[in-house]
């Protein structure tokens, strides 16, 4: 049953059906006891995952775990990466987001760090996606990569990253790098970080430079802004009708010009995880919902289109399993 928050904040009938083709674990045995934040890329030899997986978030013992699904399988979760500080000891990673940029390679950004607060940036290359991994790299000293969700390749290949910090309150800044992560540039932030506070944005693409980005708020709505000057300067953040529980959120432009959010649609818990559909990024339509258990944890989607115009929803299932679903779009 569709949520009653899920219409908050969506107006207008569902002109797409949006019917689910695939409903998988990516795995059901793990050698960690909870896992959360996971991201989906799609290369030239099938689907990547990853996440984060533990104890519990933010033990020292935390790694990034991936896993590729090759000939309509995934493989078993494999360990990519571990935190190490300066002096050697053990720290908890996060939020890793998986990129390939046109003509690779496969990237892997995450961070490393004792808190959110106190993070750092982390980028690790594949040349065979995700079969093998150079060693990781630190980003340089105030670079982050992309916080949560996956960047824009723009149109002179720039990609660009949607980041945020939470040292001093929480602020949304975007960072650029054009040669796939050698040399990279940042904006100042886009708020003061104190109410609301703002965090980990989305990237749409609006027209031919447009760029519109989505933001988990602690203020019970998801906020917005937009760039008409390929992601130089932002306008200030607006809120918009569309609920957000202080979770995060992503979201995807999809060939057809059609942009696809999937989120918490609720103002407190994580019980529901729903897909909303706008033709052009103001207007939301709900389309479906993927989960609805009062009281659990369905959280930190990742959503991209693959070649074939599917769409793909990758999410943390009760901090025990990362789920995966195929969705056909329609139109």
């Amino acid at each position: 049953m569709l949520a009653t928050a899920l219409l908050a904040g969506c107006r207008g009938a569902s002109r797409a059906p949006f019917t689910v083709v695939l409903r998988e674990d990516i795995f059901t045995e793990a050698p960690f006891a909870q896992c959360h934040a996971s991201t989906v890329v799609e290369t030239g030899i099938g689907l990547v995952a990853a996440w984060f997986g533990g104890t519990a978030e933010g033990d020292p013992e935390v790694g990034i775990w991936l896993s590729r699904k090759v000939a309509h399988r995934w493989s078993a979760p494999v360990e990519v990466a571990k935190g190490i500080s300066a002096d050697g000891a053990a720290e908890p990673c996060w939020n890793p987001v998986l990129f390939r940029p046109t003509g690779g390679p496969l990237l892997l950004f995450y961070k490393v760090g004792p808190s959110p607060a106190r993070w750092r940036g982390m980028m690790a290359r594949s040349a065979d996606d995700g079969r093998t991994w150079a060693a990781p790299a630190p980003l340089p000293e105030g670079i982050l990569g992309p916080v949560k969700n996956h960047p824009l390749e723009l149109r002179d290949g720039t990609i660009l990253c949607g980041s945020s910090t939470e040292h001093d309150g929480w602020r949304v800044h975007f960072e650029t790098t054009r040669d796939n992560g050698v040399t990279w540039a940042a904006t100042a932030p886009i708020n003061e970080g104190r109410s609301p506070r703002l965090i980990q944005p989305a990237l749409l693409r609006s027209g031919t430079e447009g760029l519109i980005a989505l933001m988990r708020s602690d203020a019970g709505f998801i906020y917005e802004s937009r760039s008409t000057d390929g992601g130089t300067t932002w306008t200030p953040p607006a809120v918009t009708a569309l609920p957000n529980p202080n979770s995060g959120l992503d979201a995807v432009t999809l060939r057809d010009g059609r942009q696809v959010l999937a989120y918490n649609p609720l103002t407190e818990g994580r019980g529901v995880l729903a897909l909303a559909l706008s033709e052009d990024a103001r207007t939301w339509t709900p389309v479906i919902t993927l989960e609805d258990e009062p009281g659990a944890e369905f959280s930190y989607p990742a959503v991209v289109e693959t070649r074939d115009g599917l769409v793909h929803v990758a999410y943390t299932w009760k901090r025990t399993r990362i789920r995966h679903v195929v969705l056909d779009p329609g139109r």
